[in-house]
């Protein structure tokens, strides 16, 4: 047999290979046919820069210092040129791969236990200067493995730059849909890496830092202060959507806040040209009541460390190292109620270091640790009659550890490729890696049936345009 022959009955025989050709040409056409009137990335329009004066690697959302005082300075930097259109799109297309079949109780609809090809997420952004001190960042996005609509995230800022004394400091107010949106090292939560995951990948575990979690379900008001650039200042309120709201947006109920949530964050920033670094603190707190029974409240106190290390040199070779830790006490007066322990802590560790070179191919390493208090109620389902664990945490723990490997390649991000400012693409693949899932080595699935952390190990190929 030829390997013409043999390539022509793979074809035939592999539908999964041909749904990703297909989605991923109308990835590409998408991104090639957009008139110029339309242009992605909207921000790189809207400066007249290319991708990479932004972002590392030619493609986000890890931020150069140019990026990082754009987006302090409220998305309005622009290149003085009137008719810019603050619009882009974006669109996630992946193929994925488990070690193991999904259980049977996790099965995604209309999708099958493993081998999947996805259009994961379709995105319009409204993205740019709206006004003189005003700009925005919001994403409406279509989830092509759930099937629904939803405002995904929101972020719409005004700033201006002051003089105290022989310094300048530039303050700002931001309109918002999660804490961490607004951070301008886009080091937390809503920005860290993994930057594009499957949705048939586990993730990281059954517990998060509620300052993490919070993404579209509430709304906050964010005062910013960036002095000399060099310290930055944040404090922020949030409160719960109302049902209408949630409606309307499509998001998820994250309860009814008792009283308003509360948002901090301080930071020290140092730009040295061919380096840059960052260290930072950050916490949230709030009280959170069910919906439908408006009684006792389950409170989260969160507290974070951050730093951030950035290697630019001439831009050829440039190197990145990220990490956050998160402690989180939790009385679960709601969740847990009648319990004899309402007390609960988790801890979460992340770390990421990436290398990119010539602004074009980038290969980027993470780690991930939860742990948490031994809780069966929260973590584990127990048969009352026999008391054994039917489905969850065999030993009652969160605990979740692993790793990601990813390669990457953007063709268009830096100055003078092809499309650059309009267009732009990253093709790669993942890997993610499982020590511990669930508490331990193994745990027990929603079908009941012992599942070793192992087995969740994914493997993932995307394309990512954006336009």
């Amino acid at each position: 047999m030829n390997i013409l022959t043999y390539a022509r009955l793979a074809w035939q025989r592999h539908a999964n290979l041909r749904r990703l050709a297909a989605l991923a040409g109308i990835g590409a056409t998408l991104a090639m046919t957009i008139p110029n009137a339309q242009a992605v990335p909207s921000y790189a329009r809207q400066t007249g820069s290319e991708c990479a004066a932004c972002h590392v690697g030619g493609y986000g959302p890890q931020l150069t210092p140019y990026g990082i005082r754009f987006k302090i300075n409220g998305y309005t930097d622009s290149d003085g040129k009137d008719g810019k259109i603050p619009l882009s799109a974006m669109m996630v297309v992946n193929a994925t791969r488990t070690a193991k079949d999904a259980p049977e109780a996790d099965k995604v609809e209309h999708f099958n236990g493993n081998n999947n090809v996805a259009m994961q997420e379709a995105s319009v952004f409204v993205a740019g200067k709206l006004a003189d001190n005003i700009g925005s960042f919001v994403q409406v996005t279509y989830s092509g493995v759930d099937r629904t609509y939803a405002l995904d995230q929101a972020d719409v800022r005004y700033a201006r730059s002051l003089k105290l004394g022989d310094k300048e400091m530039t303050v700002g107010v931001s309109l918002n849909t999660n804490p961490t949106l607004t951070d301008p090292f886009n080091t937390l939560g809503q920005w860290r890496f993994p930057y594009t995951q499957s949705d048939f990948n586990p993730g990281f575990g059954p517990a998060a830092p509620k300052v993490e979690s919070l993404g579209g379900g509430v709304m906050g008001v964010n005062a910013y202060a960036f002095y000399d650039d060099s310290l930055y200042a944040e404090l922020g309120l949030y409160n719960n959507l109302s049902k209408k709201a949630l409606n309307v947006f499509n998001t998820e109920d994250q309860g009814k806040f008792k009283g308003l949530g509360t948002y901090g964050r301080i930071a020290y920033f140092k730009d040295r040209k061919r380096d840059n670094f960052s260290f930072g603190l950050f916490g949230f707190s709030a009280d959170i009541q069910d919906r439908a029974d408006p009684g006792p409240a389950d409170k989260y106190r969160d507290l974070g460390l951050d730093a951030s290390y950035q290697y630019l040199g001439n831009r050829q070779h440039i190197f990145t190292a990220n990490a956050s830790y998160v402690r989180e006490w939790q009385r679960l007066n709601a969740t847990l109620a009648g319990a004899d322990d309402v007390h609960n802590s988790i801890d979460q560790f992340r770390a990421a270091g990436s290398y990119h070179f010539d602004q074009t191919w980038g290969g980027t390493v993470g780690l991930f640790d939860l742990r948490g208090k031994s809780n069966s109620s929260l973590y584990s389902s127990v048969d009352d009659t026999t008391g054994l664990v039917t489905n969850g945490s065999i030993n009652g723990r969160p605990n979740t550890r692993g790793y990601i490997l990813q390669a990457d390649w953007t063709p268009w991000g830096k100055e003078g490729s092809w499309g650059n400012g309009w267009a732009n693409v990253r093709v790669g693949i993942q890997y993610t890696g499982y020590n511990r899932f669930m508490g331990g080595s193994t745990y027990l699935d929603n079908d009941g049936n012992e599942r070793r952390a192992r087995d969740n190990n994914t493997t993932m190929l995307f394309l990512w345009t954006s336009i």
